[in-house]
C-alpha cells in the first residue's frame, strides 16, 4: 500500500512542481510521475533527518521540500534533455 501512496503523492508532487516551474516543459506524464516520486523520497529523506516523522510518513516539510526537490529535478532534467535538441549550426 505504500507504493500506490508513493506513486499518488509522486503525481501529485511532480504536477505541482510542473506549475510552479515557470515556462513550457517538454516532460511527458510518466517523466513528471517519477521526477514526482524521487522528490517525494528527498523530501521524506529530509524531514525523517530532521527528526518530523519517518521517510514513509506525509508531513508538511516533507512536502514542501518533495515539492522543491522536483521543482529542481525538472529544472536539470530539462537542461539535459535539452541539449541533445539543440540543432547543430
Amino acid at each position: 500500500m505504500q507504493i500506490l501512496g508513493l506513486i499518488v503523492v509522486g503525481l501529485i508532487i511532480g504536477v505541482l512542481a510542473r506549475l510552479i516551474k515557470p515556462g513550457k516543459q517538454r516532460l511527458s506524464m510518466v517523466a513528471t510521475l517519477l521526477l514526482g516520486i524521487v522528490g517525494a523520497l528527498i523530501g521524506g529523506i529530509v524531514a525523517s533527518l530532521l527528526g518530523t516523522g519517518n521517510i514513509w510518513e506525509l508531513n508538511v516539510l516533507g512536502f514542501i521540500v518533495a515539492v522543491i526537490a522536483a521543482v529542481l529535478l525538472i529544472g536539470v532534467a530539462e537542461s539535459v534533455s535539452g541539449r541533445g535538441n539543440r540543432a547543430v549550426r
